[in-house]
């Protein structure tokens, strides 16, 4: 691993066992086993590299939801590649995904990176809006919809990691249904 990853690691893990307020750059010298020269060369300021850890588990997340996927799929099974891919990210890499979830819209993160265009998002909303043109989805905005989804899984996933309830996989089948179920005419 680089210094940078080993910095960008540093950051994220602190951020988990933390929180975002508590951490420090001393912290993350002393985490990354760097000195303040290092990071420095790598990030002008705490701001920039917070940033830098989102812009990263986002890219992680967007490259993990196209695993296996297949456009020439059904939309169900379309739509159901991709929620059961966040639900594997989640539970696989569940300290990049609580980042992204619980710092989409800090202040810290920068209105470009919150709104960063990728081809899993892109894929996501097409399969809505071509539900919604096929009368399979109910009508509405598809950014909303997709918003929708993706906050049931989050919730989910945040009881199943706390240890409120196990995530077999008829757990996992039930929530995607579920989900589906909610946007479905």
């Amino acid at each position: 691993m680089s210094k940078r990853e080993d910095i960008l690691k540093a950051t994220l893990d602190l951020i988990d066992e933390e929180g975002l307020q508590s951490v420090t750059f001393a912290k993350i010298f002393k985490r990354a086993k760097v000195g303040s020269g290092t990071l420095f060369n790598y990030f002008s300021s705490k701001e920039e590299l917070v940033n830098e850890v989102y812009r990263q588990a986002r890219l992680h997340l967007a490259e993990h939801l196209l695993v296996g996927y297949d456009s020439q799929a059904s939309l169900y099974e379309r739509y159901k590649c991709i929620q059961l891919n966040r639900i594997r990210f989640a539970v696989d890499c569940s300290k990049e995904f609580l980042f992204i979830d619980s710092y989409s819209y800090s202040p810290y993160i920068t209105p470009e990176l919150r709104h960063m265009d990728d081809n899993s998002t892109r894929e996501a909303l097409s399969i809505i809006m071509e539900g919604q043109k096929q009368g399979l989805l109910k009508e509405m905005d598809p950014q909303f919809c997709y918003q929708l989804l993706h906050g049931m899984i989050a919730s989910v996933i945040k009881g199943y990691l706390v240890g409120k309830y196990p995530l077999d996989e008829i757990h996992v089948q039930q929530t995607i249904e579920a989900c589906w179920k909610a946007v479905r005419i």
